[in-house]
């Protein structure tokens, strides 16, 4: 890679556009390797329970081959699977512990959002009468979805590197992993709700072309008959093909971030070898 992450014994926190940008440049540094693990990840989503565990480790050892470019300390796919295997049903752990605690949180955002329109719809009701139930109507929607989007990105920024520490760390198991997820995010939400807004961006065109517009054309055609079947399988071929391209980024941006997290609240923790005087392999 071009870009200069720090020097021996210093790395320096990262701007939201900097922390995108090194992700961007790890993903096309080694486009190939992690392509691979991507499809191989993506193909073990079909085994219930243990190729779901597969996944999440896949996921991991993703981060971890990004990691340790960034510390100029690489590793062979080999070597740090190794590390990773041992691991294995932690990281199914730790993907189901922060899935069904946003799902919980899901819920019970839009309970709050809920009852919070409920409210507003009375009271606008008794004043404005008819219209303000059309009023009232309007702004409940818009109130749930503000509660809702806003706390789960809130929740999600604090368990965004939920499985990087239990990937590159060691003497760590899945529940210590997410609480350090939620430790290192602390004092920095706004800033990664930012970074994972701008990620979301780049991504974006991808995933509408691969995931959505196959999907669109599945709300006009006839469940059951033979070009339905077709466009399913074209749709799931393409969600397929937009998940493998699209995971290794977003595992390449946590490694990042993570990185970034521990340099703004551990300072030279981190052991860094001599900088490589050439790009990234």
């Amino acid at each position: 890679m071009s870009k200069n992450f720090g020097s021996p014994g210093q790395i320096q926190p990262l701007s939201v556009g900097n922390v995108v940008s090194a992700a961007v440049q790890l993903y096309r540094s080694h486009l190939k390797t992690y392509l691979k693990l991507a499809l191989i990840a993506h193909l073990w989503i079909i085994v219930p329970i243990y190729g779901w565990a597969k996944y999440a480790a896949i996921s991991g050892l993703i981060s971890r081959l990004a990691f340790g470019e960034l510390i100029y300390h690489p590793e062979s796919v080999q070597a740090a699977s190794s590390h990773v295997n041992l691991r294995l049903w932690s990281f199914l752990r730790v993907g189901f512990q922060v899935g069904i605690s946003l799902l919980l949180i899901y819920f019970g955002l839009a309970m709050v959002g809920g009852v919070l329109a409920t409210l507003l719809g009375v009271a606008l009701g008794r004043t404005l009468g008819t219209s303000g139930v059309i009023v009232a109507t309007t702004l409940a929607i818009i109130i749930t979805v503000v509660i809702v989007l806003l706390g789960l990105t809130w929740f999600y920024s604090r368990w965004v590197v939920a499985e990087i520490p239990l990937a590159v760390e060691e003497n760590i198991n899945g529940g210590e992993s997410v609480a350090r997820s939620w430790e290192l995010t602390k004092a920095s939400v706004l800033r990664i709700q930012g970074i994972v807004l701008v990620a979301f961006i780049v991504t974006l065109p991808l995933v509408f072309v691969l995931n959505y517009i196959p999907s669109l054309f599945l709300l006009k055609l006839e469940q059951g008959s033979i070009i339905y079947g077709i466009v399913y399988f074209i749709s799931w071929i393409g969600s397929l093909v937009g998940g493998v391209f699209v995971m290794p980024f977003w595992q390449a941006l946590k490694a990042v971030l993570y990185l970034d997290l521990r340099t703004r609240r551990e300072g030279l923790g981190l052991q860094l070898r001599e900088p490589p005087s050439q790009d990234f392999r």
